[in-house]
C-alpha cells in the first residue's frame, strides 16, 4: 500500500509538475490516512469502504481539526483513488461521497445602540456631504439594507409620506421596507441638498457622489470610516455591521424571526437564525452575571 502511495506522489511530480511543498502535503495527508487504515487491519486500498473514509473524517473532527483541514485531506484521498482506478489498482472511489463536517460560521459582528447613537447624531451646521452620509447610515440601520441595495436605490423608490422604501435584492427580488422616523428625518435633510449634487436631470439615484453620479459601495465604506474617525469612536464598523445590528436589535425587541427574515430579504430562514445565537449569547451573559446560581463556585482547594 505504501508503494502505491509512493507511485502516486511520483506521478504528481513527474506528470502534474506539483511543487515539492505540495507533494509533501499530499504525502503527509495520505500517510495519516494510511495509518488509520492500518489500524483497522485493512491490507489493500481496494478494500477500503465508504464507511472507513467517513469514520476517518469523523475521527479527525473529534480531534478538533477544522472543517477546511478535513476537506483538504478528503480531497487528497479522492485524488489518490482516481489515480488507483486509472492504474486498475482499485475499482471504486470510497471517498467520493464523503463530506467534511460543516465549518462553524463566525457570528456576525454588531454594534450596540449607544455607539450607533453617537455615530448617527446630527450636529448644527453639518455640511451636505455629512448629511448625505448620515442619511445613508441611518437608512441601512433603520431598514437592514445590504450595501448593494443601498447604492442601487432610486429616488422614486422612496415614499417619505408612507415611510417606506422599495429595494431590489438578491435574485432580483423586490421587497417593501419600513423606514424609521430618524431615518426619514435624515433623508429629508439630505434631499434638500441633493439638487446641489445632481448634474443630470435624468439621474434617479437616491444617493449621489460629489460628481453627481450614483454613489459607489467603496465610497460608502470609506465615508463610514471617516465618520467613525470624526466621531472619535474607537471601534471598527462596516456598512454590513449596521445591517447585522439592525437584525440583532430587531430580534432582541420582537423575537419575530419570520418578520426579520422578510425584512432582511433572506431566502432561507436558516440564514436569519444566526442572529438568534447572538441574542442568546447576550442573554446568557446577563444570566451568568445576575443569577445567583449561575455564578461558578471556586473549587475547594482554590488559593485565590
Amino acid at each position: 500500500m505504501r508503494d502505491d502511495l509512493d507511485d502516486y506522489i511520483q506521478m504528481l511530480r513527474a506528470e502534474k509538475y506539483y511543487s515539492p511543498h505540495t507533494c509533501a502535503n499530499y504525502r503527509r495527508d495520505l500517510e495519516r490516512f494510511l495509518e488509520f487504515v492500518d489500524a483497522r487491519e485493512i491490507d489493500a486500498w481496494s478494500r477500503v469502504q465508504h464507511n472507513d473514509v467517513a469514520a476517518y473524517a469523523a475521527g479527525r473532527h473529534r480531534q478538533g481539526r477544522k472543517s477546511r483541514t478535513i476537506q483538504r485531506e478528503l480531497s487528497a484521498i479522492r485524488s489518490f483513488y482516481q489515480f488507483l482506478i486509472r492504474q486498475q489498482r482499485a475499482q471504486r472511489n470510497p471517498a467520493r461521497d464523503v463530506g467534511a463536517p460543516r465549518a462553524d460560521k463566525p457570528l456576525p459582528k454588531t454594534c450596540d445602540a449607544e455607539t450607533l447613537d453617537r455615530l448617527l447624531q446630527p450636529g448644527p451646521g453639518d455640511d451636505p456631504l455629512l448629511l448625505r452620509d448620515l442619511a445613508i447610515f441611518e437608512l441601512i440601520y433603520s431598514s437592514g439594507l445590504r450595501l448593494a441595495e443601498l447604492v442601487n436605490a432610486d429616488i422614486d423608490q422612496l415614499d417619505l409620506a408612507a415611510s417606506t422604501l422599495r429595494v431590489t435584492g438578491k435574485g432580483n427580488k423586490t421587497r417593501q421596507l419600513p423606514v424609521g422616523a430618524k431615518a426619514i428625518a435624515a433623508l429629508e435633510r439630505w434631499l434638500r441638498h441633493r439638487p446641489e449634487f445632481c448634474r443630470d436631470p435624468q439621474q434617479r439615484a437616491l444617493f449621489l457622489s460629489r460628481r453627481g453620479e450614483r454613489i459607489s459601495t467603496r465610497n460608502v465604506q470609506r465615508r463610514l470610516l471617516e465618520l467613525i474617525r470624526r466621531r472619535g469612536l474607537g471601534q471598527h464598523l462596516s456598512p454590513h455591521m449596521l445591517r447585522h445590528s439592525f437584525a440583532t436589535h430587531m430580534l432582541e425587541s420582537s423575537a419575530d424571526l419570520r418578520a426579520v427574515q422578510e425584512l432582511l430579504g433572506h431566502a432561507n430562514i436558516a440564514t436569519t437564525q444566526v442572529y438568534t445565537h447572538l441574542d442568546f449569547q447576550h442573554l446568557a451573559q446577563v444570566y451568568d452575571g445576575a443569577h445567583p446560581r449561575a455564578r461558578r463556585q471556586k473549587p475547594p482547594d482554590s488559593q485565590e
